[in-house]
């Protein structure tokens, strides 16, 4: 999976977030089995774009901390996208530099942890995965755990 990583506003990117990046690509590629082609716009920003995006595009009046835009939609609930697959862009990911930082501080863990769980919560949906209902949370919350797990960046 390749990963464009972006920064509009926000904080600097630093190699060791980048280095968490791509490995929780190449985790989530496996553990999904996708095409080594596909493609993830990551988008680093601040509260300020976010809340604007996410009132364009969800009504939402306020700010969030990521937000997921799909390429490839699946036309049925619950349908993998590697089946309905028709392009190798996967989608953006938006993540606000701002609520990572509160929320950092808020879940008493490090910024990298913070950006690497927003990143895998914002490629999930990319993957069709929600958290609507209490049974979506739960399969999505434990690819969240198993995932980040794997790499040994938990809940510290």
């Amino acid at each position: 999976m390749q990963i464009l990583i972006n920064r509009r506003k926000g904080k600097r990117i630093t190699g060791k977030l980048k280095k968490i990046i791509l490995m929780i690509g190449d985790e989530t590629a496996k553990e999904f089995e996708l095409a080594d082609d596909l493609e993830v716009s990551l988008v680093f920003t601040d509260n300020e774009e976010i809340h604007a995006l996410n009132k364009q595009y969800r009504g939402i009046d306020a700010p969030t901390d990521v937000l997921s835009f799909a390429f490839n939609d699946a036309e049925d609930e619950g349908v993998p996208f590697q089946v309905k697959q028709k392009t190798s862009m996967l989608g953006d990911i938006i993540i606000s530099c701002d609520r990572a930082e509160e929320q950092a501080k808020e879940y008493g863990h490090s910024l990298e942890r913070e950006f690497a769980f927003l990143f895998l919560h914002g490629l999930l949906h990319l993957l069709g995965y929600d958290h609507i209902n209490e049974d979506e949370a739960n399969i999505m919350n434990g690819y969240q755990e198993h995932i980040l797990g794997a790499l040994m960046l938990g809940r510290e």
